[in-house]
């Protein structure tokens, strides 16, 4: 019985348990089937090791439902704290694994610290916010929230994992138009990605937006400054982007990025134009309803790399087609909608934050990672949400997922007060 007079939502959990089992089922077909003679046994142990930490983060959602609803008020900014200093011990003494020094290992067990740190900066950004909510002073509380989404995004970038950090950046407009920040403001701090995007597709559009952007959001607002900030993030981002590529970025971030404009160029067709090549005929060859479990032929033929973890989706679009591609993304939706239902249930700021922030890295995870196994954005190694192999990712995201339960089913605990 649990010890309030709610239970927790069981629609969220059997989203969770679905997408958990597509992600067994497609990272069996790859583990167990033809493609097995291609892998090595570490590889091939994947789909047992998922199973497990399946488990384990199933027995981490119970733990957390138990907890009264006070804790994560009181503990965010400890639990923040304790990820940063988890992403700095990584950063020193960590693992360096595909160039991303982001593995901590503990004896035999190896975790990506970033993942914790997610769930401890969707905490205490929340935390920030709903205090917020009762006081005047706006600017000053989202300048407050954007500097701890950028502390361990900093870190992240030192520990060379950009695919991470990506996703903590995005915390920033999602949790700044949660917390009741003008919409006008939340386009402003999205607006240089959107230039930035355009100009690694086509540099002339990415001007043609500067300008229409500026105009818009003066027109809009009336506010000189604000037509002006435009004018600095958009046209700034398209003349620095081209600076950035030539003189930050090291040689192989720079292929991931430029490879998807046009992977079957010859600099980029054995590897990273390859890996969009062969995930996009996967997905195409799979038509309507797929060649059959553990029929497809890119992926038993072992041509899709990383199709256990970064490119699991285009396993699914393979061997289930549009039909089975089109349902995880239905599953994927609904488990969104749910979590922004919940949080605005809770009627308590703290809680609607929570859920917006957890809504908002799901999002940033799905919306990269399906974009990234379809051609339509740049290789950057993030997994998709309790599908790609990964007991750390898997294990975070559930912990994400039983705070919100836990905040929703306890939601006439909240204090009055903020």
């Amino acid at each position: 019985m649990w010890p309030s007079t709610r239970k927790p939502d069981f629609l969220l959990i059997l989203l969770w348990a679905l997408l958990v089992v597509a992600g067994l089922v497609a990272l069996y077909s790859t583990t167990h089937g033809p493609a097995a003679a291609f892998l090595p046994q570490s590889v091939r142990d994947n789909f047992v090791r998922q199973l497990l930490w399946a488990g384990l983060s199933l027995m981490t959602l119970g733990v957390v439902l138990l907890l009264p609803v006070r804790f994560f008020q009181n503990m965010a900014y400890l639990i923040y704290g304790l990820t940063v200093m988890l992403l700095v011990l990584t950063l020193a003494v960590g693992r360096e694994i595909n160039g991303a020094k982001a593995w901590l290992y503990v004896g035999p067990i190896g975790f990506q610290t970033s993942e914790l740190a997610k769930v401890g900066t969707v905490l205490a950004v929340a935390r920030l916010l709903s205090v917020r909510q009762a006081r005047i002073d706006t600017v000053r509380y989202a300048m407050g929230a954007v500097a701890l989404i950028l502390v361990p995004a900093a870190i992240i970038i030192l520990q060379n994992d950009m695919g991470s950090a990506l996703v903590f950046l995005a915390l920033v407009p999602v949790m700044l138009f949660w917390s009741g920040l003008p919409v006008a403001t939340v386009l402003l701090v999205i607006s240089p990605a959107v230039a930035g995007y355009l100009t690694l597709v086509y540099w002339p559009a990415a001007i043609v937006f500067a300008v229409l952007f500026t105009l818009g959001l003066y027109w809009h607002t009336r506010e000189a400054y604000m037509g002006a900030l435009a004018a600095l993030f958009t046209g700034g981002t398209a003349t620095a982007a081209p600076l950035a590529l030539t003189y930050v970025l090291k040689p192989y971030q720079l292929a991931r990025v430029l490879s998807f404009t046009n992977p079957e160029a010859e600099v980029y067709r054995q590897t990273y134009g390859f890996h969009l090549v062969q995930s996009k005929a996967a997905i195409g060859s799979g038509g309507l309803f797929g060649k059959g479990f553990m029929q497809g032929t890119q992926t038993q033929g072992a041509y899709v790399p990383e199709q256990s973890t970064d490119f699991i989706f285009s396993v699914i679009g393979e061997e289930f087609g549009f039909v089975g591609a089109a349902l995880v993304l239905v599953l994927f939706g609904l488990l969104l909608v749910r979590l922004v239902q919940l949080g605005t249930e809770c009627r308590h700021p703290f809680g609607l934050m929570v859920a917006a922030g957890v809504a908002g890295v799901i999002l940033t995870h799905v919306f990269v990672n399906i974009g990234m196994a379809t051609g339509m954005l740049p290789v950057i190694g993030i997994p998709l949400p309790f599908l790609s192999y990964g007991g750390s990712s898997l294990l975070a995201n559930t912990l994400m997922l039983a705070v919100v339960l836990n905040l929703h089913m306890r939601r006439d605990d909240f204090s009055i007060f903020v």
